[in-house]
């Protein structure tokens, strides 16, 4: 009896755990007032929600990369945990949304999302 109970707990243990890792999903398109080309966010306020396309050409250490596109390159700021297990080349191209993290002297994109590109 012991044995079935605890087998029990283990089960709804385990689905609980699987069920809060699973991701939640949600829009992954354009956002009214979001900058999509490189120069445009080099030029847009903190805060501005951003979706580019294009490529990481090198990793500067700290989760930064710089990223290049067509209209010119940024510094992006990827956190580990929001590459989801995409691997990705200086080929490979991506689309990353996130928000512009405007300072006095720098403006980079903090990255809140990772996908390949279609």
């Amino acid at each position: 009896m012991k044995k079935l109970l605890v087998c029990g707990l283990l089960f709804a243990s385990t689905t609980a755990v699987a069920a809060s890792n699973v991701n939640q999903g949600g829009f992954l398109g354009p956002t009214r007032g979001s900058v999509d080309t490189i120069d445009k966010a080099l030029e847009a306020k903190d805060d501005t929600p951003a979706v580019l396309t294009g490529y990481i050409v090198e990793s500067l250490g700290d989760e930064e990369y710089r990223f290049r596109d067509d209209s010119g390159e940024m510094i992006v700021e990827i956190d580990d945990k929001n590459w989801k297990g995409i691997e990705a080349t200086p080929e490979t191209k991506l689309t990353l949304l996130g928000e512009i993290d405007s300072k006095w002297s720098t403006t980079n994109l903090d990255v809140d999302t990772v996908r390949l590109a279609d």
